[in-house]
């Protein structure tokens, strides 16, 4: 299957628009397939196709086939498709056609992309920026965590579009460092995900300073939470896609429930599905745990790397960039993950730590199963997690027989596959090079109100000193010495 075809989308629970009123083209069981159609009947031109080409891409997923008469026409659409499905391509192609020939404004970008979390933005702008180039438009990313010195810069040099965290562009709009009164074409990637977040405010804030009469394309897997109101309130006339079933499993995805005894044996058995030759991902449920375990896993010889909330960055990039690279082969992740990061043939997701809702279950477990290709979904369970888990799976509408298993289970071997072969940890030098020991842990930097406690702090002794400046240093007196008895 092409590489290329990214796709950003996750399953969860039923939109609230009539079934009938969405396209439903992809056979029950047939998920991701690609079509018959091209991209060239679809109305793509020659310059992007030749893009899609060079990287492996042919034909159109469901979900472009849908989409892209209504999008590159200028149509507002709603969107909706399944982990897998394809969807990033579904609005970076026309972008990157109906923003072709544009005037280029120094700070005033014509086309918006906005995504709930930088790992979302960053593989977002990678699939579109050569699209763009093939019009010569620029693409540049603004979101938190990084210094916003570089990201004004390139909007000051000219932009054409901006794929943007809502957070950090609200800061730069404050600041009157970027103006969204020329965007011609918004997309609102994951919107329930923002909603999860607590972004819509921001969002709402934000495409309301977009002109009324441009063309909005809003992709969620639901309408709760609030984000029915950004659709009634943004879009006009918008037409709603969809590739299947809403909250459905994706049909390549095997699922399995490992029932274990303690937590010993849930070592021994996490340990074990770690050391296999492919690309696994782990899922935590907090960032110490995901730390610790990446850490371990390393020193026993399979070079992991963690993804979790404290990192910077940059420690975040290498360790993505070390996923990607194959110098680690194990990400231990927390929910953070679960949205985002699309890496091709992950072949094993295990939920180390079972999630508390099925929501954040079907987001974890699409990070494997994408682009058309298979993936196996652990569930690893203690005796005291068996009635949440039955119930979480219940929800999931995941229809799986849990199976008590220890490390030497056969079906915990029939996972690992071939274990790969014992690597040394690098030295720590080589480790923050390469994407950190045990998952390239960074210094978090104080935060601001730390910063702000510091600075009271120096700022006070600064005070108190320049108000004595020549007041003369009292001795601590010395204790009279008593004679020996």
């Amino acid at each position: 299957m092409p590489t290329g075809n990214l796709a950003n989308f996750v399953p969860v629970c039923c939109l609230t628009i009539p079934a009938a009123a969405w396209h439903n083209r992809c056979l029950k069981g047939t998920d991701n397939v690609t079509t018959n159609t091209s991209f060239a009947t679809l109305g793509v031109a020659e310059p992007l196709i030749k893009v899609l080409t060079t990287r492996g891409i042919i034909s159109p997923f469901p979900i472009q086939v849908d989409t892209l008469p209504d999008t590159l026409a200028g149509r507002d659409v709603l969107g909706r498709g399944k982990t897998g499905s394809g969807k990033t391509l579904a609005f970076a192609i026309p972008l990157a056609s109906r923003l072709a020939n544009g005037t280029r404004r120094p700070s005033r970008p014509s086309g918006l992309v906005l995504a709930p979390t930088r790992e979302l933005a960053t593989q977002i702008a990678a699939v579109l920026e050569p699209l763009a180039a093939a019009h010569g438009l620029k693409v540049t990313t603004i979101f938190g965590g990084v210094s916003q010195s570089r990201q004004v810069a390139a909007l000051k040099s000219g932009i054409d579009i901006v794929v943007a965290c809502p957070g950090r562009l609200e800061d730069l709009m404050r600041q009157r460092l970027i103006s969204l009164d020329a965007v011609n074409i918004t997309v609102i990637d994951e919107a329930d995900h923002m909603a999860d977040l607590g972004f819509l405010p921001g969002v709402t804030r934000i495409l309301a300073a977009t002109p009324a009469g441009g063309q909005r394309m809003l992709f969620s897997a639901t309408l709760d939470n609030g984000v029915d109101k950004l659709v009634k309130r943004f879009l006009r006339n918008q037409v709603p896609h969809s590739v299947d079933e809403a909250n459905s499993p994706v049909a390549a995805m095997t699922h399995h429930v490992f029932h274990v005894a303690g937590a010993d044996d849930k070592k021994k058995v996490v340990h074990h599905l770690a050391s296999g030759t492919g690309r696994r991902i782990l899922f935590m449920r907090t960032k110490h745990q995901a730390r610790k375990l990446a850490k371990q896993l390393t020193e026993a010889g399979v070079p992991s790397v963690d993804l979790h909330g404290n990192l910077s960055q940059p420690a975040r990039d290498r360790n993505l960039a070390a996923f990607h690279t194959g110098a680690a082969r194990v990400l231990v992740a927390t929910d953070i993950a679960a949205r985002g990061v699309h890496v091709d043939d992950v072949e094993l997701v295990v939920h180390v730590d079972p999630p508390t809702e099925h929501k954040a279950y079907l987001h974890r477990s699409g990070r494997t199963a994408r682009a058309g290709s298979a993936g196996d979904v652990v569930t690893v369970v203690l005796p005291e997690q068996r009635k949440d888990t039955q119930l979480l799976m219940r929800k999931a509408r995941i229809d799986v027989r849990p199976q008590q298993v220890a490390a030497d289970s056969a079906s915990v071997q029939a996972l690992v596959g071939e274990v790969a072969p014992y690597e040394a940890p690098q030295p720590k030098a080589a480790q923050t090079q390469n994407g950190g020991a045990g998952g390239g842990r960074s210094r978090s930097r104080p935060s601001t109100s730390q910063r702000r406690r510091r600075g009271g702090a120096r700022s006070g002794q600064s005070q108190a000193t320049s108000a004595a400046p020549h007041a003369p240093r009292q001795r601590r007196a010395r204790r009279p010495q008593q004679s020996p008895r």
